[in-house]
């Protein structure tokens, strides 16, 4: 029944995500230039960084069948190392936006950028924020045999977080 619900919900977000990409194309179609000039990117440095939540989605997938073969402790440690990169691409996010010349209020272009990698920050956030308390969930002594569904949602959840970046990446830095 949780997993049904987890996908029931993450269809709706894929039409979220979905709404937000049309607006960027609707956007990016009436604009005679675009990205406006003087809107510098740095694909390098993102493509890195996408590396890194990309490389998560294997990290997760690795606490996912830990959970299910009984070895709680390394579920744990995947779960932890799953968390820290995603802290460390939302930190390189802010970074990024704290150097950007151009704000949501510059233009079109820098408002749908500021909500398309926004939103998809906050998705990133909440899924640390799943992972912090499946953590614990999961601390102590006694097995919870409810722990390992959760960890399986989590872990669709995470791999969505990682495809709608991917697209986001692809869209914003690599689609001139």
């Amino acid at each position: 029944m949780l997993a049904v619900g987890t996908m029931v919900w993450l269809a709706s977000e894929v039409m979220f995500f979905g709404g937000l990409f049309a607006a960027y194309f609707s956007l990016r179609s009436a604009a005679s230039t675009w990205p406006p000039d003087g809107v510098e990117l740095d694909a390098v440095r993102g493509g890195l960084f996408t590396v890194v939540l990309v490389a998560s989605s294997g990290t997760i997938q690795l606490a996912v069948w830990a959970a299910e073969r009984g070895e709680r402790e390394q579920s744990r440690r995947w779960i932890v190392l799953t968390a820290l990169m995603a802290l460390v691409f939302i930190g390189n996010q802010a970074t990024e936006w704290l150097s950007l010349d151009f704000a949501p209020s510059s233009h079109a272009y820098g408002s749908i950028f500021y909500l398309l990698t926004g939103f998809h920050g906050i998705h990133v956030l909440g899924g640390v924020v799943a992972m912090g308390a499946l953590l614990g969930r999961t601390a102590g002594t006694a097995d919870d045999p409810g722990a390992i569904p959760v960890v399986q949602v989590i872990g669709y959840y995470w791999h969505f977080v990682d495809v709608v970046w991917i697209a986001v990446f692809a869209t914003v830095f690599l689609v001139r």
